[in-house]
């Protein structure tokens, strides 16, 4: 409501900001957009697969709103309705380019919310989520109103129950954006009025449900103990679908995913990672054979074109092995390197992303001519748990990174940093590096013989190939080391394959040749 100077004013629901207040139906009336963040939290995020570097926003319909105990239909014909456990501000002061640090004393109340989403529509929104996002009842809120100056929004716990069920639990701590940054940042664009509602995104175990099911989110303040009470939600199934006027519901695997959070809760066969297949049991065996018999068993299944060519390997014949990350770089540009080569830019990002495991790989055209890695972004990745670092391109400060612990492949060496050849500018892409195809993902083996990326799939079956691969050459090498011609040895005919296979039975030991 306003007033006669054309200011919102406090609905009735707002009047007393110093206890709890119900969300009724006065309260629903009274709101005037509701805005939703995309992704905030950590947890989400990492299942997605990508880490926001801020946040981004849809808006839903205010007829969307719905207050606890309320039921919400499933279209008829469609499959995909997702639930999403949220914290929903609701801004209690006028806020208009406010600072992040200003952006929490806008915030009247927090309360529990709902994000239902309708995935089998969502293609047709083009990004807005206008008809997913905003079907009548898919934004529940309540049951109660607690006041923001009497609960700590670094501390609030979200649960999110179905049938009874804890399937979301998280707190604020793993947010990517405080809320008053969230504030601050649609303050900057549009004005934000009392009893404005944000949705601040939700943690990882959003799924699927179904007619029947009651999905109960809750809010709670860890330090008082101030809760929002459980809002309560139940699904029917709705007798109305879709019309031909429109664009009919359409679902793919992708979507399937999506809505169900996981592949494997979607019953979607998803393609296989070098994280999903290299176990340890895999990396001790890929790590005990030469380089070269690894290639050997790729030729073997057609695939020639899978060595990164032409680099130096700062630890010899150290032998790493790792899961690819990727970092692309473009050439210089002056309009494009001052939109995205300084400040916290893809090449830092990258760096400071790696994990255990990880191998970075960078695409540098073969640029000799400037550096694409120095030693404090070698020492970061070196402290982040980095397996190996590989770039096609130049390196400075080469001594300091020889003399770190972490395997460095490179060109050579220039002592200018990115702004005079490269622009860094995408992340864990398909690349192309030292003549072959990166994907992140892919196994990356390397040392001083040579870098082999091996997809994914085939990770597993070759390395059982190449361990017996390799006890064969090693039975050669011993028989040739005692004298025996090559001829019916290597490769061994009928009378030497018979010696061998009688030596693995007998125990495979050297010694004993």
């Amino acid at each position: 409501m306003t007033n006669d100077h054309g200011n919102h004013t406090a609905t009735a629901a707002q009047a007393n900001p110093s206890g709890e207040r119900p969300v009724d139906q006065a309260f629903l009336d009274s709101v005037g957009k509701v805005l939703a963040v995309h992704l905030s939290y950590r947890s989400r995020a990492e299942q997605r697969g990508r880490t926001p570097k801020f946040p981004s926003y849809f808006m839903k319909a205010t007829s969307s709103l719905a207050p606890s105990g309320s039921a919400v239909e499933r279209p008829a014909g469609t499959e995909l309705l997702a639930f999403e456990g949220e914290i929903a501000l609701v801004i209690g002061t006028r806020a208009r380019r406010v600072s992040p640090e200003a952006g929490w004393s806008h915030v009247g109340w927090v309360t529990a919310s709902n994000d239902l989403g309708l995935y089998d529509i969502k293609y047709a929104d083009k990004g807005s989520n206008v008809r997913s996002k905003s079907g009548d009842g898919f934004t529940p809120l309540g049951p109660a109103l607690l006041p923001a100056d009497a609960v700590d929004p670094q501390r609030l716990r979200i649960r999110t129950r179905v049938n009874g069920e804890v399937v979301q639990d998280a707190t604020t701590e793993e947010l990517l954006f405080e809320f008053g940054q969230i504030v601050a940042d649609l303050s900057q664009q549009m004005t934000l009025l009392p009893g404005d509602v944000i949705l601040t995104g939700t943690p990882a175990g959003s799924s699927v449900v179904v007619p029947g099911d009651v999905v109960e989110v809750q809010v709670d303040d860890i330090a008082s103990g101030r809760t929002t009470g459980p809002l309560a939600t139940t699904v029917v199934q709705g007798e109305a679908g879709f019309a031909a006027f429109g664009n009919p519901p359409r679902i793919t695997d992708a979507d399937r995913v999506d809505a169900y959070g996981t592949a494997e809760g979607a019953g979607v066969e998803s393609e296989p990672t070098g994280r999903d297949v290299l176990t340890d049991e895999v990396r001790a065996k890929l790590l005990s054979v030469a380089t070269a018999t690894i290639s050997g068993a790729l030729r073997k299944r057609g695939l020639n074109n899978v060595a990164i060519e032409g680099l130096t390997a700062t630890k010899g014949t150290r032998k790493v092995i790792g899961v690819a990350r990727t970092l692309r770089y473009v050439p210089h540009r002056e309009d494009l390197f001052k939109a995205r080569g300084g400040g916290y830019n893809a090449q830092k990002q990258a760096m400071d992303s790696l994990k255990p495991g990880e191998i970075l790989v960078m695409e540098a055209r073969g640029e000799q001519g400037s550096a694409t890695l120095g030693d404090i972004l070698a020492m970061r990745s070196q402290v982040l748990g980095a397996e190996a670092i590989i770039t096609d391109g130049a390196v400075r400060d080469l001594s300091a990174v020889e003399d770190a612990d972490l395997p460095v492949f490179h060109h050579g060496a220039h002592p200018a940093v990115l702004g005079r050849k490269h622009v860094p500018w995408s992340v864990d892409e398909t690349i192309a590096c030292g003549g072959t195809t990166v994907q992140p993902g892919d196994v990356i083996v390397g040392d001083s013989d040579g870098i082999l990326v091996i997809p994914p799939a085939l990770v597993a079956e070759l390395a059982d190939e190449v361990v017996e691969q390799e006890r064969r050459d090693s039975f050669v090498l011993e028989h040739v080391k005692q004298g025996h011609a090559i001829d019916g040895l290597f490769p061994m005919n009928k009378d030497w394959l018979a010696k061998y296979h009688a030596w693995v039975d007998a125990g495979a030991d050297l010694g004993a040749l």
